[in-house]
């Protein structure tokens, strides 16, 4: 009877053991337990219309944090993506906590960091904007069909065009680019999200439609199937002129004439760069594991775009016009990247 209760004593302890995790099943150590149970942490990440780059790219993120964060980092992340208005309509998400990490332009996040230019954030600065990453140029597109007699930005005066969703970032580099090539105030503007503009290009209710993302943008990419497109050029003239009015973050950028069905040949135009943010108020230890899995796992986000192909952990940094957050100066330091003072909080 005595040897029976001490089984049972003995049986009970070592269950205890094997679920406390200083145990595992084979005998071996478990390199991500914790001494009590896992941590959660729930974000929302802001990113913006679905026929867009950031949702399915956001989507592929919060997958990836759902998947590997309990045993790769010991932090239980749950994540999901919500598809939005895009970068003005992200910051202002972060601002208000509905948002805990977004993916915006750089030009956008440095206007909502320092509340300036854009009347969404005069006076009001989302003070709570920290960087993750860049990853990857966001290239500027005024998309007309390929048989349309609309040739320069200059043609489009008199015309129809969409220029983003309102409040939209893609509103914002419109303006800045109609306004240096002279035609903002005599273009007909219609607010669309990028999947209105193109069907409505497509259907000819618009002249052209204005799109601001990873190029190809499937948007793009699915009218152009039955409908050819071309791009209009925007050269270094325009380019100096946005520098000389203080939009630095634009760049010059060369589409190869194979990006849509309907080009004839390579078309210069412009970029920014689009950059993985975060509040400022997500803790360190949770961001830290956010960007260790950024780059633990980007070889599953180029699977589900190409634009994917330049989040690189060399280029992390390039274009980003905040403040990092002190989980991913951390992350990065421990890799052995040099961080701006300027980038530090």
């Amino acid at each position: 009877m005595k040897k029976s209760v001490v089984g049972v004593l003995v049986f009970v302890l070592s269950v205890s053991l094997l679920m406390a995790g200083c145990i595992s099943p084979g005998g071996e150590e478990t390199g991500t337990q914790t001494t009590g149970p896992t941590e959660t942490y729930s974000i929302e990440i802001y990113t913006g219309g679905t026929s867009g780059v950031y949702y399915p790219l956001g989507s592929a993120y919060a997958n990836i944090l759902n998947q590997y964060s309990k045993d790769e980092t010991g932090i239980k992340i749950e994540a999901r993506a919500v598809t939005s208005g895009a970068s003005v309509a992200n910051a202002q998400a972060i601002g208000d906590g509905r948002a805990q990490a977004a993916i915006m332009q750089n030009d956008v996040a440095y206007y909502a960091f320092h509340g300036t230019t854009l009347e969404a954030f005069q006076g009001k600065p989302v003070t709570k904007l920290r960087g993750i990453a860049a990853l990857y140029p966001e290239t500027i597109q005024f998309v007309v069909k390929a048989d349309s007699n609309i040739k320069t930005l200059a043609d489009l005066k008199g015309k129809k065009v969409a220029v983003g969703a309102a409040g939209s970032g893609t509103a914002v580099a419109a303006q800045q680019i109609l306004e240096a090539a002279g035609v903002w105030d005599d273009v007909d503007k219609v607010y669309l999200s990028f999947s209105e503009a193109t069907q409505q290009l497509k259907l000819g209710q618009i002249d052209a439609a204005v799109i601001v993302s990873g190029a190809p943008t499937p948007a793009v990419d699915q009218i152009a199937v039955q409908t050819p497109v071309r791009i209009l050029p925007i050269g270094d003239d325009i380019l100096k002129k946005l520098k000389d009015e203080g939009y630095i973050f634009y760049v010059s950028q060369t589409l190869p004439k194979d990006t849509y069905k309907g080009m004839t040949e390579d078309t210069q135009t412009l970029a920014v760069k689009a950059v993985l943010v975060v509040s400022a108020d997500v803790p360190d230890d949770v961001v830290y594991a956010m960007t260790r899995l950024l780059f633990l796992h980007v070889d599953e986000l180029r699977q589900v775009h190409a634009k994917a192909q330049y989040i690189s952990f060399d280029t992390a940094l390039d274009g980003m016009s905040i403040p990092l957050h002190p989980g991913a100066i951390k992350y990065y330091e421990e890799k052995g990247k040099t961080v701006p003072d300027d980038l530090k909080p």
